[in-house]
């Protein structure tokens, strides 16, 4: 059945962009219009975060966010056959920012948020970067479509780790240098072990990890912009936030990226991934406290 699914989906990603982005379109107007999908729950996010809009203006850019949203699952299909030369032909990034602390031997840790399209930016880190760079996902329940994943999320020599096997399987790599990619603005799984933190106005859990990790390895850390800047064309800005994370005090670094992605999704608040509920979690001060970053 893996090959049927493969063979199918791999003659589908040989259609011209064009043809590409005509069934995003169709597929857009049935998901917004007829499905609307998680439609509620984009518009609750977006009254939170941008509550000096008008209502016009927040439907302009749910809309706009479901357009960028379709785009990344159709291009997707591309990612399948797309050669090396087509893809450094749409994608730009400053990757020196990286490649310049290789002579050091210092390990990276690269942080982000959930901006559009973050395929993209999986397979540029591990085209452009010197050191091996190693990516964190959620495992797919179906164990076709997790194949398929693996197999084009790894094309350009990504070492994919499952982010619930990730304490188990890390170690094998982490006695050398290393680059790391970090999605950072996930929802913890228990808000009583999580940092909190203002984030658009209403305070906000953020995991411990990333910060915990780039001060347990002393890595570098980098946070990366990336965003479309025409139909399947995108620019990756990359900027080093430190190379001694261990001088910064407690919960800056979380700080630092809280900010970081904010400042990002004002700038463009349709590329964010709006359709998850970044604010599940009600902040409770008898609770949550001593875990707030000040």
């Amino acid at each position: 059945m893996y090959y049927v699914v493969y063979g199918f989906l791999y003659l589908l990603s040989l259609l011209p962009w064009r043809v590409i982005y005509i069934i995003s379109d169709a597929v857009y107007g049935l998901i917004y219009y007829v499905v609307g999908y998680r439609r509620k729950v984009v518009m609750a996010n977006l009254d939170i975060a941008f509550p000096e809009k008008t209502k016009q203006e927040k439907i302009r850019i749910a809309k706009d966010f479901y357009h960028n949203f379709v785009d990344t699952m159709i291009e997707i299909i591309k990612l399948i056959s797309i050669s090396r030369k087509e893809f450094d032909r749409r994608v730009t990034i400053n990757a020196e920012v990286m490649n310049d602390l290789y002579p050091s031997g210092q390990s990276i840790q690269l942080m982000t948020g959930h901006f559009f399209n973050w395929e993209f930016l999986n397979l540029a880190l591990s085209a452009n970067l010197k050191l091996p760079f190693l990516g964190v996902y959620i495992p797919i329940t179906n164990k076709i479509f997790e194949r398929i994943f693996l197999d084009f999320r790894s094309k350009f020599g990504t070492i994919m780790i499952p982010a619930p096997e990730f304490k188990n399987i890390f170690h094998q790599y982490a006695n050398e240098a290393y680059s790391l990619g970090l999605i950072v603005d996930q929802n913890p799984g228990d808000p009583g072990a999580a940092y909190w933190y203002p984030f658009f106005g209403r305070m906000t859990p953020f995991v411990k990890g990333p910060e915990k990790g780039a001060r347990n390895r002393n890595a570098a850390i980098v946070v990366a912009d990336f965003y479309k800047v025409k139909r399947g064309y995108y620019k990756i800005d990359c900027t080093l936030l430190t190379t001694t994370p261990n001088e910064m005090p407690q919960g800056e670094i979380t700080k630092a990226l809280v900010h970081f992605i904010e400042d990002s999704v004002r700038k463009r608040p349709a590329n964010y991934l709006w359709s998850h509920r970044r604010w599940k979690f009600e902040y409770n001060d008898e609770k949550y406290w001593h875990l707030v970053l000040k």
